[in-house]
């Protein structure tokens, strides 16, 4: 391809809302272009890179017996409200205003197993794994970070459905292992976690992430032992506060200007350890209180999970005026309404001598045992976790990293298939719901996600995989050297004939444009064209990702390609 005549807008500056690498690169190499807020059009340039990606992707998905559909993005809502996601999913969704009944696509679990309900009667038509590869719709709220979160992206979504719940176990390591060839090919540097379901519901999920300062997924990581987990889950080993020696009776103090957890610290030569702090959310419309050791912040994550619900938020001031008579800062678990659910963190398990509010602002109760004075429900797993914090697994120090998103995976178990009523015959005869498994990956993601560890002061630097031509062939003052010009014709003419991808810069700028332009674009190899080497039947090679250089023979050109790409 003549560069003179392919479309690549470079940008000597990006836009001022470019703010992280990737989205920076991917404007100035002229990969995309934004149209609206988290809207991107993929320019030639940027969709021959897209391109690869799906090819990889596709290699790897039809490797593991998976069969490639193409599902409509434009959903009829009823689909959706049978599962219960229209409500789950929230403004989120996008809603088609001037037809009513229609929905775009944020995922496609529920149009998967609309078809399998159609089709898939008998244990016999298992196991089976259906995959596409399409644009989905986000409304997200913030769009920021480039193609990492926009409106409408490509995702790579595949399900698995099977008769046994050890036929998910199975087509679930077939998509981890599928997953782990894809980014190894691609070259990106990635960890596997433990993760949340989220509104995906099932029984069991894990991401693949990348470490990055852009992400926006926090991630606790230990480096000793492997262990790492989203910080919607993560666990670390803490001491809890147990119990001490003494049989003191509560007893109301005044605390007339101390509302947090610090002040009372301070003002009353506390530890953390002594402190019982509340917190009250609603969940599926009725109050939860929530005790949690000192400072330690409490996971709404966690919280969803144990009551199995989205529908969770913090308590409103006059909510609390409501229920407990007295505001944030005052509430604790002595005298409340027996209505109230009251569950406390495990750091805080059995514990006693705390402190915590005396529902009545302005004071609060000391020598506090959560075995003699309280009515505690249930005890949980709900602290986010700290660096620092000793690996639950092996005693190390978990790391604390920001991370994005490459793709996850999903058991989903029978929650679909029970919602839309899609059942199969076993062997006797006795009816079941179809087992399911929902794994994605977004395109868009990779290319950001591999920019984002794959760059310098000057640009992209592409490896094997995914660079969108092999060779970046640049030549040098042509209006002055008409033989240098004649040479590199010749050159790309062989080297096109020969099979090579080649991008040859036949343009008529100075070569300071040029070189900037090659190493913004960040094609592995680039072979120079210029009027003193030509002259010595020779060229310049460089070689994008360490800067090498060497003036070899014109000949060479080929032999130095196929060492450079075995």
């Amino acid at each position: 391809m003549k560069q003179s005549k392919y479309f690549i807008p470079t940008l000597k500056e990006a836009p001022s809302d470019a703010l992280i690498p990737s989205h920076i690169l991917m404007l100035r190499a002229g990969l995309v272009r934004q149209l609206a807020s988290g809207i991107f059009s993929f320019l030639p340039l940027g969709y021959k890179i897209k391109k690869k990606v799906i090819e990889i992707l596709r290699r790897e998905m039809d490797a593991i017996g998976g069969q490639e559909f193409l599902l409509p993005a434009l959903n009829p809502i009823d689909i959706w409200e049978q599962t219960g996601r229209v409500e789950a999913m929230g403004d989120v969704m996008f809603h088609i205003k001037n037809r009513e009944g229609l929905v775009l696509a944020p995922t496609h679990e529920e149009i998967i197993t609309y078809h399998a309900r159609q089709h898939v009667k008998s244990y016999r038509d298992m196991p089976q794994i259906w995959y596409q590869i399409q644009n989905k719709f986000r409304n997200e709220p913030r769009p920021k970070s480039g193609v990492l979160r926009g409106r409408q992206f490509t995702m790579k979504d595949s399900y698995s459905l099977d008769a046994t719940f050890e036929g998910l176990n199975e087509s679930y390591e077939f998509h981890r292992t599928a997953y782990q060839k894809i980014f190894d090919s691609i070259g990106l540097k990635y960890f596997i976690v433990s993760a949340s379901s989220g509104a995906m519901g099932g029984r069991q999920s894990e991401e693949f992430m990348v470490e990055s300062d852009s992400g926006e997924d926090t991630c606790a990581v230990c480096d000793d032992c492997g262990y790492a987990a989203n910080f919607e889950i993560a666990t670390s080993d803490v001491e809890p506060v147990g119990r001490i020696q003494s049989d003191d009776h509560y007893e109301e103090f005044a605390t007339p200007n101390a509302k947090t957890i610090n002040e009372l610290i301070v003002q009353f030569n506390l530890t953390e350890d002594q402190c019982a702090k509340s917190v009250v959310y609603i969940v599926d419309s009725a109050p939860v209180l929530i005790f949690m050791r000192g400072n330690d912040e409490m996971n709404e994550t966690k919280l969803q999970s144990i009551f199995k619900t989205n529908q969770v938020r913090p308590a409103e001031a006059d909510e609390l005026v409501k229920y407990f008579g007295a505001s944030t800062g005052s509430l604790g678990p002595i005298n409340i309404p027996t209505k109230i659910k009251v569950i406390a963190d495990l750091r805080l398990k059995d514990a006693n001598g705390l402190v915590s509010g005396a529902n009545k602002d302005g004071y609060h109760f000391k020598n506090i045992d959560f075995i003699r004075d309280c009515n505690i429900n249930e005890y949980h797993d709900l602290r986010t976790v700290s660096a620092g914090e000793k690996c639950s697994k092996c005693g190390s120090a978990l790391r604390v990293v920001k991370a994005i998103e490459l793709g996850h995976i999903f058991k989903l178990g029978t929650k679909y298939s029970e919602a839309l009523g899609a059942h199969f015959l076993d062997a006797a005869g006795a009816e079941h719901p179809i087992i399911m498994g929902s794994y994605g990956i977004g395109v868009e993601r990779i290319i950001a996600c591999y920019i984002e560890q794959n760059y310098d002061d000057h640009g992209i630097i592409w490896k094997k995989a995914l660079t969108p031509f092999q060779v970046h062939l640049i030549g040098l003052n042509f209006t002055k050297s008409p033989e240098t010009a004649e040479v590199s014709e010749r050159i790309y003419k062989r080297l096109t004939d020969a099979g090579w991808e080649v991008l040859f810069d036949d343009r008529t700028d100075s070569p300071g444009i040029k070189f900037n332009d090659a190493d913004l674009i960040g094609i592995p190899v680039q072979i120079i064209c210029g009027p003193k080497n030509i002259s010595q039947g020779k060229v310049e090679v460089k070689i994008r990702h360490n800067n090498e250089r060497s003036t070899v023979d014109e000949a060479e050109i080929e032999l130095i390609l196929s060492e450079f790409y075995k």
